[in-house]
């Protein structure tokens, strides 16, 4: 006979506020994070440099694939509540050295994602006031500086107010931003369907090649729609919640960059226009001087918002981890009154900000900078969700609950990801970016060896996630 489990007294990951934030909010985290408005007007434009006028093919490979990724998150997400996401659930499956290696890429990716969003915002930032005043061109880095400097204030006061101002704030953010910008695509490209585009036609046909090269890029502007996955322990019925907005996020940005690059098919030169990197000259009679400038306030509001998602996760990452004593345990501290991992924030926001604020003043370009950091962190993220992927079926196995779908789905989903991260790696990041993930691999292992040789007890301890309590039983509050 089966005995009574034994309930805690106090969840793991006591001190964040339970149960409270409602499903719009949970699904403003991982829109936001994912920064739909800002990648559709740039990814496109590189997704055809390789596929060239197969580039929706490229995108609907890179839907299929992280569609996979979808589901293999959901075997968890439909299961457990946890503030680490998808390290907590790789703990399940793969156990302590899956674990800790998930944990490390999806710090890189986070924290890497937040200092690239406030090099994005800076950017377009600099870009519409040069639009504005030409004559301040060339002039605008303490523009950028500022920038910076306030966003990052910014994120850091509501980080720590909490996830429920948070996502009424990125929603109507990233709201405001897709529509702004799909209005601007909309026109210009029902402007342009009749008569010359304002650029060169897009290459040929890249063939099956180029169609595969694209993905990669394709794929990369999905990273952070998982980003829900940490709000699970203050989500208000987190096994439906966070599934439907994982899920949501990516069906929806896959719409988003198709139709973006219907656009650029039919009228080819009109993104290339729109962007930082393109000019007004020539084209003007076309798009006039109105959609650059929209187009560059929605892509500041974007990466704006995609800031704080990334900053909330990242932070209830940091929270996890020292909650299980891999981290400081300083890290596991909460602020008394909103509940929210607020040593954390204080300690992050300085740091990634510090990455950008040095980049711009030594005088590295933005797009470079802003290419730097998301190539980095597009690797974090894809090898957590290799990882994953690998964990789903071995953990259901694990509880009896295995079925065929999930195995064909992991088997589909593992090489096709481990494919993206070698082209990521070798064809398309060059010796820099080898470099770079080769000394995070080092210094991850180095951590790793250093706690099994010191608190081994901590790694086995990894993956902890909310708990019924005695509290929630004797006042019905948990759900």
């Amino acid at each position: 006979m089966r005995g009574v489990p034994v309930l805690r007294a106090r969840s793991p990951v006591a001190g964040l506020r339970r149960r409270t934030l409602g499903p719009f909010g949970v699904l403003a985290q991982s829109v936001a994070t994912t920064a739909p408005a800002g990648a559709v007007a740039a990814t496109p434009l590189l997704v055809a440099a390789d596929a060239g006028r197969d580039a929706p093919w490229s995108f609907a490979v890179a839907a299929v694939l992280v569609g996979l990724v979808c589901a293999c998150i959901a075997v968890f997400a439909r299961r457990m509540a946890a503030a680490g996401g998808l390290y907590s659930f790789t703990a399940k499956g793969l156990g302590p050295g899956g674990a800790f290696a998930c944990a490390v890429s999806v710090v890189v990716g986070y924290a890497l994602l937040v200092a690239a969003a406030l090099v994005g915002a800076s950017w377009y930032a600099r870009a519409l006031v040069e639009r504005l005043w030409p004559s301040a061109a060339g002039e605008t880095t303490p523009i950028g500086i500022a920038v910076i400097v306030v966003l990052a204030v910014a994120i850091a006061w509501c980080a720590v107010r909490g996830v429920r101002l948070t996502g009424r704030v990125m929603l109507v953010i990233e709201g405001f931003s897709i529509t702004l910008i799909l209005t601007v695509l909309v026109v210009l490209a029902l402007a342009t369907a009749h008569g010359p585009g304002p650029g060169p036609p897009l290459p040929p046909s890249g063939g099956v090649g180029g169609v595969a090269a694209g993905v990669l890029p394709a794929v990369a502007a999905f990273i952070g729609f998982d980003s829900a996955t940490a709000l699970g322990v203050e989500a208000r019925r987190p096994f439906a919640t966070v599934p439907r907005a994982v899920a949501t996020t990516a069906g929806g940005a896959a719409l988003l960059y198709l139709a973006a690059a219907l656009v650029n098919l039919a009228a080819p030169g009109v993104l290339p226009a729109l962007t930082v990197a393109g000019t007004l000259g020539g084209t003007g009679a076309v798009t006039g001087i109105w959609a650059p400038l929209l187009l560059d306030a929605g892509i500041i509001a974007s990466f704006s918002a995609c800031t704080l998602a990334a900053l909330n996760t990242l932070v209830r990452v940091l929270f996890s981890l020292a909650r299980e004593g891999v981290a400081p345990a300083l890290l596991g501290r909460t602020h008394r009154r909103h509940q929210t991992p607020a040593v954390a924030v204080a300690a992050a926001v300085p740091v990634l900000a510090a990455a950008p604020v040095v980049g711009t003043l030594v005088g590295v370009p933005p797009q470079t900078l802003l290419g730097g950091l998301l190539a980095v962190a597009a690797v974090g993220f894809l090898a957590a969700y290799l990882l994953v992927c690998l964990a789903a079926p071995r953990f259901l196995a694990r509880i009896g609950e295995l079925t065929r779908g999930i195995v064909v789905v992991a088997a589909v989903a593992v090489p096709a990801l481990a494919a993206v991260v070698v082209v990521a790696l070798v064809v398309d990041g060059g010796a820099v970016l080898a470099v770079v993930v080769g000394a995070l691999l080092l210094a991850g292992l180095a951590g790793w060896l250093a706690l099994r040789r010191a608190r081994p007890s901590a790694l086995a301890g990894m993956g902890v996630y909310d708990e019924t309590t005695t509290a929630d039983v004797h006042t019905g509050a948990a759900r």
